[in-house]
């Protein structure tokens, strides 16, 4: 009797631990990302969590090298970046910014545009 309680308990105690580590593998944070066309090339617009806040990247390739574009960056409406970025050799523009989280949903913009004219792109990401 000694031996199937403690076979019952062993067994009870093995599936318990299995939500456990189940619960503990899942990730801790959901990275969002959009791409799309930009002018000539395309874009690649990310929000990842990073501890108490987010990593917001924009990504601009195969432009025109040495073309300038103007990319800003809003979380809720708040500038979190605003640049003037010449393309590199390869045609890429990128701008990567820290941001807290807020309370709530985070509303995350980004709008890129080529200096002197022409189409550009913009792209939109809520996270809660």
């Amino acid at each position: 009797m000694k031996i199937a309680k403690t076979a019952a308990l062993t067994t009870a105690g093995a599936l318990l631990a299995v939500p456990t580590a189940v619960l503990v593998a899942a990730p801790a944070h959901a990275d969002v990302d959009r791409q799309g066309r930009c002018g000539p090339g395309s874009y690649e617009f990310s929000v990842d969590r990073e501890g108490r806040g987010f990593e917001v990247s924009a990504d601009l390739d195969n432009l025109r090298p040495g073309s300038r574009w103007k990319v800003v960056l809003r979380q809720d409406g708040r500038v979190i970046g605003n640049v003037t970025r010449t393309a590199d050799r390869e045609g890429d523009v990128e701008l990567d910014r820290f941001a807290r989280n807020t309370a709530g949903k985070d509303r995350f913009v980004m709008r890129a545009t080529p200096v002197g004219g022409g189409s550009g792109c913009s792209s939109t990401i809520t996270v809660s």
